[in-house]
């Protein structure tokens, strides 16, 4: 297969011209990510590295059909109905970057799965999001976006009660339980695995930027530069994850991405900040004048406030997800939308009206940002094809509005069914990507509800 032939674009002389610029790398971690965006694949070593770009590297069908556990889910259709054969992924051009503080020096490449004839694997989050960008470039829109990364710094072991407890500073060991939001001090405890963190996020190409104390003990947030590629987006949050992951080990404590992992405080979220360009590089949703909207932005806001019922399961994919939706926790409750408002779902920031932009805040950060950005690329294409109109703007507490919104699941039960018959996540995701990720939720559903759990025990053990 020559270059030309490649099916994600990848060459051998992006491989050489690395090798031959970092001589000191010994090994590299070959990643793709499954619908739970979990990295999942192999580490190679050095020699292995120019096959990989030659020839590809064959993997199970079945690794894209793992539930949250690694375990096979048989309803996806990718085990035993295709006889658990091998496809074939590939690394994604411009993906191969160094790691930082590994020892021995390793590296780090991304790639997407393909079947043997090279067409896309549809069930792989990275080619459900690549169908929405081309389904919009045919229309002459093409999206830019950003993630925010909330996370929280955890101490490795776990308090008398079983409760998982704030990190104590990595500076000098001084331990705080407050909520230390906006606190500029609180963040020099953590100065040396933040410097580690940025200097991760420059050798993968990652321009990270504001880190702040979030709401809540041990909770931070980490925002990233705006790419003119939403593929390149999703890209920087999955990697920038799995740095924060291995530098915060790397100083002795653990980095939590679950979406509410304290019960008394707010839970952690993945915004996404997305604007659409027309093929001049203007953006479409700045109006002509404040104070005026411009019916493209409203006709965003009426697609995606029509199908966030539908998409919640993309937003909130587990058990642990629903818990982070509660009136005044920061986490929208409906479908609504608002200007400069940060308790509704929609959100248009203040400022430069030239950097308009739509803040979708429905999303966990446990959820897979390829499929998130996916499903809100297909939204605002739902109601910019019908010109739908998003209803009032919600002005003052979001948490209090809302009741003519359309309606969402209450509930991850009702959420996995919801989406299983929806006809718009289908076209969203395609039906393969689809048929998995459901098939797949269902399964960890099932899961937790066989699990006996401490809190069975605490409530029930001694009283009925």
């Amino acid at each position: 297969m020559t270059a030309l032939h490649r099916p994600s674009g990848s060459t051998i002389a992006e491989a050489e011209a690395f090798l031959a610029a970092h001589p000191e790398i010994e090994a590299f971690d070959i990643i793709l990510h499954d619908s739970n965006g979990i990295g999942r694949g192999k580490i190679i070593r050095r020699h292995e590295l120019l096959s990989f770009y030659k020839n590809g590297r064959h993997l199970p069908i079945s690794i894209l059909g793992l539930d949250i556990c690694g375990e096979d889910v048989h309803e996806t259709g990718l085990i035993w109905d295709q006889g658990d054969g091998d496809l074939r992924a590939w690394p994604i051009p411009g993906s191969l970057v160094p790691l930082h503080n590994t020892t021995p020096p390793r590296g780090e490449v991304l790639m997407s799965m393909y079947d043997l004839d090279g067409k896309p694997m549809p069930s792989d989050p990275r080619h459900a999001l690549k169908r929405q960008i081309d389904a919009l470039a045919g229309e002459g829109l093409f999206p830019a976006g950003a993630f925010e990364l909330e996370f929280f710094l955890l101490a490795n072991e776990r308090r008398s009660d079983g409760k998982m407890q704030p990190a104590r500073d990595v500076l000098d060991g001084r331990k705080s339980s407050k909520t230390e939001v906006y606190s500029v001090d609180h963040l020099h405890g953590m100065l040396p695995l933040f410097s580690d963190i940025y200097a991760g996020a420059a050798k993968a190409g990652i321009t990270a930027e504001t880190m702040i104390s979030e709401y809540a003990p041990g909770q931070y947030e980490l925002t990233l530069h705006y790419r003119t590629d939403v593929m390149q987006a999703a890209d920087d949050l999955m990697r920038l994850k799995r740095i924060v992951r291995a530098q915060a080990r790397a100083h002795g404590v653990t980095a939590c991405f679950m979406a509410k992992p304290n019960e008394d405080y707010a839970g952690s979220g993945m915004h996404f900040h997305v604007s659409m360009m027309d093929d001049t590089g203007t953006n479409v949703f700045v109006e002509a004048e404040e104070g005026k909207w411009n019916p493209t932005i409203l006709h965003a806001l009426g697609g995606l406030r029509a199908t966030m019922g539908e998409s919640m399961l993309v937003f909130a994919p587990h058990a642990n997800s629903w818990r982070r939706f509660a009136a005044q926790s920061y986490a929208p409750v409906s479908p609504t939308w608002g200007v400069n408002n940060r308790s509704v779902a929609l959100r248009i920031p203040a400022g430069d009206i030239n950097a308009r932009r739509i803040e979708h805040r429905p999303a966990g950060v446990d959820a897979n940002p390829y499929l998130v950005a996916a499903t809100v690329l297909a939204g605002i294409r739902h109601g910019l094809q019908h010109s739908m109109d998003p209803g009032p703007e919600t002005v003052g507490n979001g948490y209090e509005a809302g009741q003519d919104a359309p309606a969402i699941p209450l509930d991850w039960r009702q959420a996995i069914e919801v989406a299983k018959a929806s006809v718009f996540l289908k076209d969203a995701l395609g039906e393969d990507m689809h048929r998995t990720f459901t098939a797949i939720k269902a399964a960890e559903y099932a899961r937790v509800m066989r699990t006996v759990s401490e809190v069975d025990f605490d409530l029930y053990l001694h009283t009925v």
